[in-house]
């Protein structure tokens, strides 16, 4: 598994430089969500025109499926690991 902080999507990734992957991992990248950039994130998912962190998405996922108010015990699982409670 890779340790980049942003994930590029939507674009083929062409071959370049280990210098210029570096310089592009550096580049500061923001949440089009919550305006956080990836400095300040766990990971950043970079696709055309749109940006989303990974709270952002938990955020969304945990709405989705709480939208019906009753998680499944495997969603729950899922919840309970992002968020850092113990079973």
């Amino acid at each position: 598994m890779s340790d980049d902080k942003v994930v590029s999507l939507g674009s083929k990734k062409k071959k370049s430089s280990k210098h210029e992957e570096e310089n592009i991992n550096q580049d500061v990248v923001y949440c089009s969500f919550c305006g956080r950039p990836n400095t300040q994130v766990i990971k950043m998912i970079k696709g055309p025109g749109v940006n989303i962190c990974s709270e952002c998405t938990m955020i969304a996922v945990q709405y989705l499926i709480l939208q019906d108010r009753m998680p499944s015990a495997e969603a729950q699982q899922i919840l309970d690991a992002f968020w850092g409670k113990a079973r």
